[in-house]
């Protein structure tokens, strides 16, 4: 198998490649570190990584394991929190979550799908956050994080059905990976309940062993690190 990840620079970008590579296949790690960078701010960086691949192509599994949350600034204009409430929100913020969480993952997809089997089995992943099912929203808040991965599940959720159509053996998933140790949810932890807070690694093996059970069924739908099915 030969696969990409997105994000490899990442605590669970990271570990999805390491788990990968132990179970002998082959991959390709893509990041803002990696040598050609990819930015999901920056589609032309896009567009260049996926060129550099384009010989070593057909890939039987793409991974985007990116995520923005929140980031600490000196600057309190460029730092993102977040929300507790609507009188927080910053359109600058929103603006950003949504092309980090959303479109720029769509845009690897734009870029990448021409790399993947056409009449082959393949599978696409895009991690996404149980916070993102708006039927689950039950404590409010966190408003452009929650945004911005429900629209990254509809746009997996629409991409699916034109793979279905285009590569026929495709599929094409959004993936909750669990709570994971790392920056990203970090200051977050406290409230987690024992036992449900993974180590990278550990969130690394449930994805890949839920990836590796998948079937065109479950194209187009949004399923957590246990390979339960999270509603919308």
């Amino acid at each position: 198998m030969k696969a990409i990840i997105i994000g490899a620079s990442g605590g669970i970008g990271a570990a999805l490649a390491d788990g990968i590579l132990s179970r002998g296949a082959t991959v390709e790690r893509l990041s803002r570190r990696s040598d050609p960078p990819l930015d999901l701010l920056d589609e032309t960086s896009i567009a260049a990584a996926a060129t550099t691949l384009t010989a070593a192509a057909p890939f039987d599994l793409l991974i985007v394991a990116t995520g923005l949350l929140h980031r600490a600034s000196a600057d309190l204009a460029t730092g993102i929190a977040p929300e507790k409430s609507w009188r927080q929100l910053d359109p600058a913020a929103l603006a950003e979550s949504f092309a980090v969480n959303a479109i720029g993952p769509m845009l690897v997809a734009r870029h990448f799908v021409p790399l993947m089997q056409r009449m082959a089995p393949s599978r696409l992943a895009f991690l996404s956050a149980r916070v993102g099912s708006i039927s689950d929203n039950r404590l409010g808040g966190w408003y452009g994080y929650r945004a911005s991965k429900a629209a990254l599940n509809q746009f997996v959720r629409t991409l699916s059905l034109e793979l279905a159509r285009s590569h026929p053996q495709a599929i094409c998933v959004a993936l909750h990976p669990g709570t994971v140790d790392t920056a990203l949810s970090a200051p977050f932890q406290r409230g987690v309940p024992p036992g449900k807070l993974f180590s990278a690694a550990q969130s690394a093996g449930y994805l890949l062993d839920v990836l590796d059970r998948l079937t065109p069924g479950d194209s187009g739908q949004f399923i957590d690190w246990a390979g339960e099915r999270i509603a919308p």
